[in-house]
């Protein structure tokens, strides 16, 4: 391997454009807000991303178990809220991207562009008219589900379950996949259950993401890919986005590191190519604040991101310039490639 300084790969984050394509920010912003807090992303969130330098965040809408199914759209829409006060209150550092355009002109202007994707379509419930008003609030991405069931399909679960038959996607799901690829939303299968993604496959027209998922041949969980699955996205000229998240990285903490995580991305590289990959890395250190304390007290082992944060995103850029990946490579995984879907996709 190469001897490579983390400079140096901080260095291709100024000349690359880096985009993390799942984030479970709002759920904090919103909380956060609710507290009386404002700026939260300006002073909380900014100065990471700066320091990693990273350029656009996909900003993810999770509703949590306890608020599903009754207050799924307002828990939805006081995220997406948020997001639009904080774009207001901070418009020298936010820009809300509707289109490839926008990206390009926050990097241009130095600010961070945040891209809204529905992680499950629990806000919908089963009105399909409602899904271009998210568009129009911003949303360009969506999974049609979390781990759970809803009324566009099933969700992997993190661990086996006890449950009934499985189902694949229903017919809402379908008409949902058919209006998101009409309106220009990215359609993103990371949570669905096998069955439904081997649907979507079938269903769908467009380019096809797995923002935050990894390989399942190097970790055995449901929320990994199989091969088979990862060769489908690529021949969908999709994505899959790196998840940094431990449980998925390796079978045990003790393994999930870096270095495992990129073994990840070399697996799929050798699969499929580097320009199928990209970052989802699923950060969700900062939301542990949020867990029931009797919940935390039955873990035995809490997971953690392998990834410390945004700041220390360059560390998977180093281990990939030490791996001996090109340039060219480097850029579409860091983010070159989630932009060839967005060009792909959005109208």
């Amino acid at each position: 391997m190469a001897e490579v300084t983390k400079e140096q790969a901080r260095e291709l984050h100024d000349r690359f454009h880096v985009l993390d394509g799942h984030f479970d920010l709002l759920m904090d912003v919103e909380i956060q807000r609710g507290y009386g807090k404002t700026k939260m992303i300006e002073t909380e969130y900014l100065p990471r991303f700066q320091q990693g330098g990273v350029h656009s965040i996909v900003a993810a809408v999770f509703v949590e178990d306890a608020f599903v199914p009754e207050m799924s759209m307002r828990k939805a829409l006081n995220q997406i809220s948020a997001l639009h006060a904080e774009a207001a209150e901070s418009p020298e550092h936010i820009v809300i991207a509707k289109g490839l355009e926008d990206i390009h002109r926050a990097r241009a202007e130095q600010k961070v562009s945040f891209i809204l994707s529905l992680e499950g379509a629990e806000p919908l419930h089963n009105d399909l008219s409602l899904l271009r008003i998210y568009y129009e609030l911003g949303v360009r991405m969506m999974g049609l589900v979390w781990s759970r069931r809803n009324f566009a399909g099933d969700g992997s679960f993190f661990a086996p379950v006890r449950e009934g038959k499985k189902g694949g996607i229903t017919d809402f799901g379908v008409r949902l996949i058919e209006e998101a690829e009409k309106l220009g939303i990215v359609i993103d299968v990371s949570h669905l259950n096998d069955e439904g993604f081997w649907d979507i496959m079938e269903i769908s027209e467009k380019p096809v993401i797995a923002s935050h998922s990894n390989s399942r041949a190097l970790v055995p969980t449901m929320r990994n890919l199989t091969d088979d699955q990862i060769k489908a996205i690529a021949l969908k000229d999709g994505l899959i986005g790196l998840n940094a998240f431990s449980m998925f990285t390796a079978s045990t903490s003790a393994e999930a590191t870096i270095e495992r995580l990129v073994d990840h991305v070399d697996h799929m590289r050798k699969l499929v190519g580097a320009q199928y990959i990209g970052l989802g890395l699923d950060l969700c250190d900062d939301l542990t604040k949020y867990l029931p304390l009797d919940r935390i007290a039955k873990t035995k082992e809490m997971p953690f991101d392998v990834v410390k944060g945004h700041v220390s995103l360059p560390e998977i850029t180093r281990e990939l310039m030490k791996r001996g990946y090109k340039d060219e490579e480097i850029e579409g995984i860091l983010g070159g490639n989630y932009l060839r879907v967005y060009q792909e996709v959005w109208k």
